[in-house]
């Protein structure tokens, strides 16, 4: 039976900066609330789903920590001529920038722009004006929309998004946002294709975490957890001009265990446990080791007197551009393999550090 993509397509397009992360708590709310067993919202705005084992006397606490928030802007000054500065939230490369259009969160609702550097056409170029190297400060949004009504509608601390329709490409999906909203999928659709509960699990949707894993620190310190699973993408660099050495993950290749990366060493027994899990139920899989940026793994492991953590990664092409792109089987592996988690991980041996 195929995939129904339809709910990851949805939290895709949708608009979640860091600290604006309200209409993806509506849809995660949504789904999460028929799945466990009680759900609230911390003061933060995580959500936290909270599903009772269903067996052991004395079950475990699993936290597992998806988070909502895309990388995105909020704009900072509004000129004379109504055209929109901006100020980033998360990790840009600006040469992924050029030419997109995005969504202002007006007051009145939601507005299409064009984002693009103050640069000069190639036609009116001179030597040496197309080496100039950009930078965020050089771009802004063009709203194509009378001052005034935009000095009425967008106001200093408005959410700006990359504006980008959800696309089945081949084998893949590719949208803005996949970062991490297909984390959040997986760790839906895992609660929901779970047979039995081995863990008392916390199905936990951070904020903040492009800007330094905030949230999950504030829901991390209130659940208490004895095992925390972050579910996050991963860098799929499977492309020319990268060495073979370099490429993390291969795209296509199954869910990615997590080792390390520079937030966090995932704990031994937990690799061992997600391995053996993977091996027994014939999910494919690989190893990743990530040597710049780190999960809500990083967040979790250091609240407290310390918790046990690793985290399961979908391999991601462009990551942090409109089109990031994952395959439907990685998708598929990482469901089942996080699902078979939550069954059977809490017979992890949490002894060896």
């Amino acid at each position: 039976m195929a995939e129904d993509f339809g709910l990851l397509g949805e939290l895709c397009e949708c608009s979640g900066i860091p600290g604006r992360e309200g209409r993806l708590r509506e849809i995660v709310l949504r789904e999460l609330e028929p799945l466990v067993d009680a759900v609230e919202v911390d003061k933060l705005g995580n959500v936290v789903g909270h599903k009772k084992a269903t067996k052991g006397r004395q079950p475990l606490k699993l936290m597992l920590a998806a988070h909502m928030d895309e990388i995105g802007f909020v704009v900072s000054h509004v000129d004379d001529r109504g055209l929109l500065r901006l100020v980033p939230l998360g990790g840009h490369d600006p040469r992924n920038m050029v030419a997109q259009r995005v969504t202002v969160a007006g007051k009145r609702g939601d507005l299409t722009g064009i984002l693009y550097p103050g640069v000069k056409p190639p036609h009116l170029q001179t030597a040496g004006d197309g080496e100039k190297k950009l930078a965020i400060p050089d771009f802004f949004v063009d709203l194509c929309l009378p001052p005034t009504r935009v000095k009425r509608d967008v106001e200093v601390g408005t959410m700006v998004t990359i504006q980008r329709e959800f696309s089945e490409i081949g084998n893949g999906l590719s949208c803005k946002s996949i970062d991490n909203r297909v984390a959040i999928f997986v760790m839906i659709e895992a609660v929901r294709r779970a047979k039995f509960f081995g863990f008392d699990v916390y199905a936990v949707a951070t904020v903040q975490e492009e800007i330094g894993l905030r949230g999950v620190g504030v829901s991390t310190f209130g659940i208490e957890p004895d095992v925390g699973v972050a579910i996050d993408t991963t860098i799929a660099a499977d492309i020319p001009g990268v060495p073979e050495h370099e490429r993390v993950t291969a795209m296509g290749g199954g869910a990615a265990i997590k080792l390390m990366d520079s937030s966090a060493i995932s704990h031994p027994g937990l690799v061992a446990q997600m391995r053996s899990l993977a091996k027994r139920r014939k999910i494919k899989h690989q190893l990743e080791i990530l040597p710049r940026g780190g999960t809500d793994a990083g967040g979790m492991q250091r609240v407290r007197d310390g918790v046990p953590v690793i985290t399961l990664s979908l391999p991601a092409r462009y990551i942090h551009t409109s089109v990031e792109l994952v395959a439907k089987g990685d998708v598929q592996a990482a469901t089942r393999l996080l699902s078979a988690f939550i069954e059977d991980g809490h017979r992890a041996d949490l002894s060896a550090v």
